[in-house]
């Protein structure tokens, strides 16, 4: 299989559900993971969406992603204020998240 195909073929998700109770910590735990995978080039973090496990359809984007000068993207949080650009950690409560329904 080349480039050609593989951009093509349909990318998977793995739904990953947790014992947490509250976006915070979700949130903490998605750091987390992105931290220590982050090598990782098949994990795609910047797509990275959190959901309460009765409304999987009702989404929380948790970066920014948005395509920044070169082959980056930025790694803020979601609805940062601010130009976009390097990685910013998230902490605490966060206010006026991004959902997707």
């Amino acid at each position: 299989m080349d480039a050609t195909d593989a951009a093509s073929e349909p990318r998977w998700i793995i739904h990953l559900p947790t014992t947490l109770t509250r976006l915070v910590e979700a949130t903490a735990l998605t750091v987390a993971l992105r931290d220590s995978l982050g090598h990782v080039t098949a994990i795609d973090f910047g797509e990275t969406t959190l959901s309460e496990e009765d409304r999987q359809f009702v989404r929380t984007r948790i970066w920014c992603d948005a395509q920044v000068p070169g082959e980056a993207r930025c790694a803020r949080p979601a609805d940062h204020d601010g130009a976009c650009g390097g990685e910013v950690p998230i902490t605490g409560e966060r206010e006026g998240v991004h959902q997707r329904g």
